[in-house]
């Protein structure tokens, strides 16, 4: 391995021990620098060479000591001090959080329990106090709070069959319970289903089977606008209808989003290109009843 010296040498530099020493000697009349250099378990000399970098290094320090919000953060990446450390008796520099920045991410990291799957990002955000409260919602709310009070993955639970009309904000307000359970590290999944079912299709070779076990095994699930997609016996019977199998069998709590209430559904089901196929759809319909609860939401269409 190259001595320091070499490597000035090499560079162009002319390295002066000297030089190099006085420096040192400037930088720890500083009291940051010097709270640093004495919390390092090092020869002397290997500290010496790192004056220049652990200036920089005090810097950020002194800045994450006078700063009062992350709004006010100084250093080259916000939320984050350029600090030293020993390893195998050598001094590296690390980017360390600082109490602000470990503050936003332990508030923000239980959005990692929510997959969203060609969904607004948005709905990440989405809080139950901010749902407007008019008199079609009260219900809702009371059932939404009773379920988020009492959840217990343990106990199979009924999700809904939330249907009412277009923009009455039926998806956000499954979204709004899914991020409250969040924050007790339940895991939760949104898909926009008629999305879900193109990609599928067009994905048989190429993670097919890992997004369709995860969307079967996930926690809390919900199907969103279903009755939107253009129906096919594959995508009812090889996929809705086999997730809905397995979810009711393992008592995986699940939710539905539709314009339709639960009868047009049955309606839409049974129309494929071919045929009517009424006994089919009734069983997915059966399905949608053993793992739901039927609730209405007729409101405000906030999306005008």
């Amino acid at each position: 391995m190259k001595k320091l010296t070499d490597t000035y040498l090499n560079l162009g530099f002319n390295y002066n021990s000297d030089e190099i020493d006085a420096s040192f000697k400037e930088a720890s009349k500083d009291s940051t620098f010097k709270e640093i250099v004495d919390s390092l378990k090092i020869d002397k000399k290997e500290i010496k060479k790192r004056t220049s970098i652990l200036k920089e290094s005090s810097k950020e320090v002194l800045n994450c000591k006078n700063c009062k919000n992350i709004l006010e953060c100084k250093n080259k990446i916000t939320g984050y001090c350029y600090k030293p450390v020993v390893i195998n008796n050598t001094i590296e520099f690390i980017y360390e959080e600082c109490l602000y920045q470990k503050a936003l991410t332990d508030k923000s990291s239980y959005l990692e329990n929510i997959y969203l799957y060609n969904m607004p990002k948005e709905l990440k955000e989405a809080k139950l106090s901010d749902v407007y409260m008019d008199k079609p919602r009260i219900e809702l709310i009371k059932w939404i709070n009773n379920f988020i009070d009492n959840y217990d993955s343990k106990e199979p639970k009924k999700g809904l069959y939330l249907s009412g009309n277009f923009g009455s904000g039926k998806t956000y307000l499954i979204a709004a319970l899914f991020n409250e359970l969040a924050k007790r590290n339940k895991k939760s999944a949104i898909i926009y289903f008629p999305e879900f079912l193109r990609n599928l299709k067009s994905s048989f070779e190429n993670g097919f089977e890992e997004k369709y076990d995860y969307i079967k095994n996930v926690e809390l699930l919900l199907i969103d606008d279903i009755g939107a997609e253009n129906l096919t016996s594959w995508g009812r019977d090889e996929i809705l209808g086999t997730i809905l199998q397995y979810r009711m069998q393992e008592h995986k709590t699940t939710f539905f989003t539709s314009n339709l209430n639960i009868e047009e559904l049955e309606i839409h089901l049974s129309l494929t290109k071919n045929s009517l196929e009424e006994v089919k759809a009734k069983r997915i319909i059966e399905r949608i009843k053993q793992l739901t609860e039927d609730i209405k939401l007729i409101g405000k269409n906030f999306r005008k």
